[in-house]
């Protein structure tokens, strides 16, 4: 469902939006050196400075192609075994309850 703005957020955004256009005919300067901070650290923060000295891995074969080899077994299987309880009734509780 779509957000309808209210009158008050209306009249703030109006008033922002005057008040912007006002700041960059008396002095540009003012507004400028904002926006350029703003944009240098937008800039940092999509392409951080330590990410380019990554090691490059390869991608990782897709899982149709893992199964084709056989390589996506890496676990051993191992058979379960059921031990046997020496318990003589169920309905006996152990001496530690």
């Amino acid at each position: 469902m779509r957000r309808r703005l209210t009158p008050v957020s209306a009249i703030l955004l109006t008033l922002a939006a005057i008040g912007l256009v006002a700041m960059l005919i008396d002095r540009p300067i003012d507004l400028i050196i904002p926006a350029v901070v703003f944009g240098i650290v937008f800039l940092l923060y999509k392409f951080p400075p330590g990410r380019s000295r990554r090691e490059y891995r390869p991608p990782r074969p897709s899982a149709r192609e893992r199964r084709k080899t056989g390589a996506a077994s890496r676990r051993k299987s191992a058979p379960f075994k059921v031990i046997e309880g020496g318990r003589d009734d169920d309905e006996d509780r152990p001496r530690y309850h």
